[in-house]
């Protein structure tokens, strides 16, 4: 059962980042410099992105589910406050940090820094409602 909360949350997680990215799609493109055809579309990189965005997004959620379980978090409310905490205080400073040195734009922070706090109140509801 543990197993099928962590898949559902990171799957939970990985659908709002398709529905953000895809909102996002044309300001992402431009912060992130990343290479784009003719018709200003991102380059095909093949599916390893995808594949190490639904990695990632199982170990976020398996290492949440854990960091709940023995907080002792059990309500909506805490899961949400404490997955969206997860996501504006751990990932989205992280990023920023790599952004920085990277030397990459702001706007590119908080593109994806609002990914990772709303992601991250996703999975901490679904985490608490099984």
């Amino acid at each position: 059962m543990e197993l099928l909360n962590v898949i559902v949350a990171a799957a939970g997680a990985f659908g709002f980042g398709a529905f953000w990215y895809m909102r996002m799609s044309k300001p992402w493109i431009a912060a992130s410099g990343v290479a784009v055809d003719a018709q200003g579309n991102p380059v095909n990189a093949g599916p390893m992105p995808f594949v190490v965005g639904i990695v990632a997004m199982l170990l976020v959620a398996g290492m949440m589910r854990h960091v709940l379980a023995t907080s002792g978090i059990v309500s909506l409310g805490g899961g949400l406050v404490a997955g969206a905490g997860i996501g504006a205080f751990l990932i989205t400073p992280w990023v920023a940090m790599n952004y920085a040195f990277a030397q990459r734009p702001a706007a590119l922070t908080l593109i994806d820094g609002v990914n990772a706090v709303v992601g991250c109140a996703i999975m901490g509801l679904i985490l608490v409602l099984f």
